[in-house]
Order: C-alpha cells, then structure tokens, then sequence
C-alpha cells in the first residue's frame, strides 16, 4: 500500500549531492554526545534522479488504476459495475487512500527535481508529509482488515455471521480512517520547512521529513511507534492470519474433492496467498526496518559512519518499493478479480458448502457473493 510516504532530505547537500552529517542536521539531536561522526559524508546525488523517477510512474499507474477500480466499483450493479458487498467496501477504501497517495507524489517529485528546494510553503509541506503516512499505512490497515476478513470467513464462518454485514465494515472502516489519522497527526507538528544549505553556501527553504534539529530527540520515540503500531504489528496479524488459511486448505486437501479441478484450486490458493503475504513483506518491511535503524543511526544511538552510508542507500532504495504497494493493490484487483481466474474462484465448494464467505480467493478481489 506508497512511498515516499518518507522522503528525507539530509542537509548540506552540494550540488554534487554529498552530505556532511554535522551538528545543523536536523535528523540530529542539538546535543553533541548524539550526533554522528561530523566527518562522515553520503553522497545522495542518485537520489535526484532515481525518486523523481519511480515516484513519477507510481503516480501514474496508481492513478489510473485506483480510479478506474472506484469508477467500476461505484457503477450502478445493472450497468457493469459490482453489486455492494462486504469486500467491495473495503476494496472502494484501499482504492481511495491509494489514490490519495498517489495525487501526493507530484510536490515530492518537484522537491526533487529542484535539488530539494521547496517551492509550496509551510502548511503544503506539512500536508504532504501527513498525507505520505497517513495513507501509507491506513494502505496497511485496510489490507489487515481484509486479511482478518479472509481468516474469519474460512477458519470461523458460522461464528463470525454478524460480522458480514455491511453496517459493521463500514463502521470498521470508519474506524480504520479515525485510528490512523491519530496515530499519523503528529506529523503536522514534527514536518514543517526550514533553512537549507550546501557548500556553496547557498540558503533556499527544505521540506523536512522527520523533524527539525530541536525536535529530533522527541521524533525519534514517535517515530519508532509509529513503525511499531503501523507496521509490525498489522504484520505480524496479516502473517498469522494467512497462515491459518493455508493450514486449513492443508486439512481440507485430506478430504476427497469431488473433481481434480478442486485439488488444482486448492493448490493454487495456498500459492496465492503465499504470494501475498511475500509481495506485502517486500513491499513494506525493508523500508520500515532501514527506516526505524536511520532513524537511530541519525540520532547517535547505533553503529557509525559506515553504517550510516549502508542504511541511507537501502532506505532511499526501498521508499519507491512502498510506494508500488499503491498502485500493485488495483492491479491485482484486475488480474484477479475481473478476469474470473481459477485461483480467484472459492476452493471447492463442497469443502465449505454451508460457509456463507468460504472463498479463498485473492484478499482484494470482490466475492462473487451476497452482501
């Protein structure tokens, strides 16, 4: 579900784009006993080109296909579009906050491709640096909700009737937009623009992405948390989740099915959502795991300046891999969902014939079923 949900902007960047980690980084702590080695210099001229890049074609494809999955979506049923249903509701809310990403890459790109000039003031600087996490990860709660979903209607189907409804998934959904936007909202504060330089001593106005040099000490906690609760631990319930899905295909596969056709689907399911769980690590846990050790590198607390130089490559490399998640969802949603393909259908029906949401199809794809 994007990214330069982060962008960081490290200071004293010359025009050959190299930086010197010193006391006026405002990744740093005012304090000298936390700060990296001052002479320790990253040369970040790739990024210039390499960000303005990825971002500007996820800005397209996410654009494109989310709108096109909310203009399907929301067609009236008779006219082509999809009857409204449990999956449908949370697939119309991941689409959107994709989307929202999406429409906020432009400025970054910008930023970029003005070396890190920021042309669009302190209150856009600090929206876009909202909206970047605020849709990243209401993207992974959304894609959480949908996994929680899959394992309730195939482990836990005649437990979990009262749950299809739609009143409840839209209030889960509401709460999801609530709980982010909580968890994210600090961010107005801690994002604002400041001072830049480089060494030709030439002043112009930054959009920084954690914090200023003052308020680094207090991000660093935040941010940090704000891995934890966003990441890790909707991780680690996707992961689980999953998990129990493919164990109870495993057992499913000992009973008899009553075509060969429903041993192929099974087979291919369990591959399916081992292919989902992997794209979602892929796209989102080497950014927050080299986010989260930049963050310490920055505030003095691990390794040194070599670290520093290993974990500043990776991060920057692995932003634009978050960032695909925007646009991946709705692509899946195509390959699967319109196309009717075998590993979308449910595994053989008879396995859980009274199990009213006992599809195992792809998480983004909408249930050929009642809502």
């Amino acid at each position: 579900m994007g990214l330069d949900r982060v962008s960081t902007t490290t200071p004293h960047i010359s025009y050959l784009g190299a930086v010197s980690l010193n006391t006026s980084t405002p990744y740093a702590s005012s304090t000298s006993s936390t700060l990296p080695p001052s002479s320790c210099s990253i040369d970040e001229s790739y990024k210039y080109v390499f960000l303005p890049v990825c971002y500007s074609l996820t800005f397209l494809f996410s654009l494109v296909l989310n709108s096109v999955v909310l203009v399907r979506s929301c067609r009236p049923h008779g006219g082509g579009g999809r009857r409204w249903n449990t999956s449908l509701i949370y697939m119309v809310n991941l689409a959107t906050t994709d989307l929202m990403y999406g429409l906020s890459l432009p400025f970054l790109v910008a930023s970029y491709v003005l070396r890190d000039h920021w042309v669009f003031g302190d209150f856009m600087c600090r929206l876009v640096r909202f909206l970047f996490y605020f849709n990243l990860y209401c993207s992974i709660f959304f894609l959480t909700c949908i996994s929680v979903h899959r394992y309730l209607g195939i482990c836990h189907p005649m437990r979990t009737i009262t749950l299809e409804s739609k009143r409840v998934v839209k209030a889960t959904c509401a709460s999801v937009w609530v709980v982010v936007f909580v968890l994210t909202c600090p961010i107005f504060r801690f994002a604002q623009t400041g001072d830049g330089d480089n060494r030709t001593e030439e002043k112009y106005v930054n959009c920084w992405d954690d914090a200023i040099d003052k308020d680094f000490p207090e991000y660093v906690p935040y941010g940090i948390v704000l891995h934890l609760l966003g990441f890790f631990v909707p991780f680690v319930i996707i992961a689980w989740c999953y998990s129990q899905v493919v164990r109870t295909i495993f057992q499913s596969l000992r009973s008899p099915p009553s075509s060969i056709e429903g041993v192929r689907r099974r087979r291919k399911s369990i591959k399916t959502i081992v292919t989902i769980t992997l794209l979602f690590a892929l796209c989102f846990l080497p950014f927050h795991v080299t986010r989260t050790l930049f963050l310490l590198l920055r505030r003095g607390q691990l390794g040194g300046c070599n670290a520093m130089k290993a974990v500043s490559i990776c991060y920057k490399v692995t932003r634009p891999l978050a960032s695909c998640n925007a646009w991946l969802n709705a692509l899946l949603y195509f390959l699967t969902g319109d196309k009717g393909a075998p590993c979308c259908w449910p595994v053989e029906r008879t396995v859980h014939q009274d199990r009213r949401n006992g599809s195992l199809w792809w998480p983004l794809t909408i249930l050929r079923k009642e809502g």
